[in-house]
């Protein structure tokens, strides 16, 4: 099959060819840079959040009236004492925060030396105590946990100068890229903290954002904070206990002080519905880009399917007069399918630019990484594919046109 005589077919219709040269460029520069958000996203939700998910929950819980500090941290250590003694829980512990709670936390800069000139490091803060490991079942992998001398009560207004703290692993590389960072000594505020552990992984709270590169750049403070605005108890339950424990804790908690609040709409929540919550955001729009991407690749298709039904029905004559002078069914096929292929390689290559610019344009606006060049070739392969489909049917309708087409006047 020569591809001159094909060419110049095309030629002939300037302005359908381009019409559709345009429509597939776009959709592949919509598809691919779609299918990078898509996949973004779906990354993003999944990440582990290296805690025992399936068995941990949280009370939101707010103080009645303006307790002092010193009753808060009293408050606190015996509704800790309580929430231990239930049937059916491992362990718990209270923070400020919790991972996949979609809302604020506490951020610290951590510096390397007191005085240092140099931007400091972005952390996430964990008020923590000897039983947070144990409850969140975050994985030590170098050093100690907390011990019980070391845990602190503090107000929400002291400053943040803990004598010793737990690191995640991510931002230990981070600190120290060239060396252990067990043992290293960082600066929160005024004075130093010593790094007596690394867990592996400790997500914060931050669940809507795929490009915050502070996720898992995690600290635990060993102290209470004493809030008189509330506090946040997490608990880990023993298999099977948890849907029970999320209703008798809070109401072992009421009996035995009454000068709390616990919203009975979202105050108390599991791990796993704070990720259903937190990342709403994400799988609605990747389902909603996976959609776009359907509904163009249907367009397009319907778009090859019009115009090469167009072009059959107007070279009805023609196709016949190249059955008389002996092309056989085959050939005509593939004459229809080389012109898909010619008008959607066209579309490619078009549309490829548009892709780059477009994702340059994202990565201005939104801070999204930079296009994977095969997502473009995945897109490319998606629209060929799809195209060869498309012009089926028209071109096994041309194929079909007897050589007595050839006498018939038009």
């Amino acid at each position: 099959m020569q591809i001159p005589p094909i060419l110049a077919a095309l030629r002939r219709h300037k302005m359908a060819t381009v019409l559709i040269v345009l429509q597939i460029a776009l959709t592949l520069a919509v598809v691919s840079n779609a299918l990078f958000i898509v996949r973004t996203r779906v990354v993003h939700l999944s990440r582990p959040t290296g805690t025992d998910e399936a068995h941990i929950f949280v009370i939101r819980n707010g103080w009645i009236g303006s307790p002092a500090v010193q009753q808060v941290d009293a408050r606190m250590r015996a509704d800790l004492d309580a929430l231990r003694r239930l049937s059916g829980v491992r362990d718990a512990f209270a923070s400020e925060a919790y991972p996949l709670e979609g809302g604020w936390g506490l951020l610290a800069r951590v510096k390397l030396q007191p005085e240092q000139r140099a931007r400091p490091a972005l952390a996430i803060v964990y008020f923590a105590d000897q039983h947070a490991l144990d409850t969140f079942g975050t994985r030590l992998v170098e050093g100690r946990n907390f011990r019980a001398d070391e845990i602190a009560s503090r107000g929400p207004y002291d400053k943040l100068a803990p004598a010793t703290i737990i690191v995640t692993r991510d931002l230990a590389n981070k600190l120290f890229p060239d060396d252990s960072a067990l043992g290293r000594t960082v600066y929160l505020s005024d004075g130093p903290s010593a790094i007596v552990g690394i867990v592996d992984i400790l997500q914060g709270p931050y669940a809507g954002s795929t490009t915050r590169t502070i996720d898992e750049d995690s600290i635990l403070v060993p102290a209470r904070l004493a809030d008189p605005a509330g506090t946040v108890y997490i608990v880990r339950s023993q298999p099977g206990q948890l849907d029970t424990l999320m209703h008798a804790a809070p109401a072992a908690l009421f009996a035995h002080d009454r000068l709390r609040t616990i919203n009975p709409n979202g105050g108390v929540i599991s791990l796993i519905q704070a990720r259903a919550q937190g990342y709403a955001t994400d799988r609605g729009v990747a389902i909603m880009m996976a959609a776009v991407c359907v509904l163009l690749l249907l367009a397009t298709a319907g778009g090859v399917v019009g115009l090469s039904s167009f072009w059959v029905s107007q070279r009805r004559r023609q196709i016949g007069v190249r059955r008389a002078l002996g092309a056989t069914r085959k050939d005509i096929l593939r004459h229809f399918q080389i012109e898909n292929l010619l008008i959607v390689s066209a579309g490619v290559v078009l549309g490829s630019g548009l892709g780059v610019l477009a994702n340059l344009a994202l990565m201005r606006r939104y801070e999204l990484p930079r296009l994977p060049p095969g997502l473009l070739l995945l897109g490319a392969v998606l629209l060929w594919l799809l195209g060869q489909l498309a012009v089926l049917g028209p071109a096994r309708r041309a194929a079909a046109v007897p050589p007595a087409e050839a006498t018939r006047s038009v």
